[in-house]
């Protein structure tokens, strides 16, 4: 997975629902409410940068966060329901 340069799939769309105020992943036929700093993870993945280079920037933004163990584990999770490649 350090290859890998996660972004979303083209039918998936990062969203930000002023209402509710939280950011939400658009699919066909469905919306999912992220919760926690999934939106902050997920607006790292550009198709440019390594799931060790979005560690590495979380790292930072979040000093003692356990990232390098929760990032690449949530990550795989979203590849997996198919809304990353």
């Amino acid at each position: 997975m350090t290859g890998w340069r996660p972004t979303l799939e083209r039918s998936v769309v990062l969203r930000h629902d002023r209402v509710r105020r939280t950011y939400l992943l658009v699919l066909p036929e469905r919306v999912v409410v992220l919760e926690g700093r999934a939106a902050d993870v997920l607006r790292l993945c550009d198709g440019h940068r390594s799931v060790d280079e979005i560690v590495d920037v979380l790292a930072a933004r979040f000093p003692g966060a356990p990232v390098t163990v929760e990032v690449p584990r949530f990550l795989d999770r979203v590849r997996q329901e198919g809304w990353l490649r």
